[in-house]
């Protein structure tokens, strides 16, 4: 299993969640996040005085997918949310040990499903 957490515009997210649809995947947390990277924000003048916004909105998607499915979640996303412009986002995978499913005690790929 792996644990798929991805950094992307916010514009871009229903258009994931359509591309996500068709994999069957058992379902993925979505959260507003604000964070800096090489995009570095933008200037503004505000009373005479510069204000510097390098903080920006962006949408993390995370999301645990069993391993034969996280090349089709990342082609999926990477092929949605590239503009080609900074800022586009990033996807990191991780290792998952295992997974239980609370309600019925269920472990691994079949927590999953």
């Amino acid at each position: 299993m792996k644990k798929i957490e991805a950094y992307i515009r916010p514009e871009k997210l229903e258009d994931i969640k359509a591309v996500m649809d068709p994999l069957h995947l058992n379902g993925l947390s979505i959260m507003q996040v604000m964070g800096c990277g090489t995009q570095k924000g933008w200037k503004e003048y505000i009373r005479g005085e510069e204000i510097d916004y390098n903080i920006l909105s962006k949408i993390k998607i995370e999301l645990v997918v069993e391993d034969e499915q996280v090349e089709l979640v990342i082609q999926g996303i990477v092929e949605t949310a590239q503009t080609g412009e900074i800022g586009d986002g990033k996807i990191f995978i991780s290792d998952i040990q295992d997974a239980v499913r609370i309600r019925t005690g269920e472990r691994g790929n079949d927590a999953l499903k």
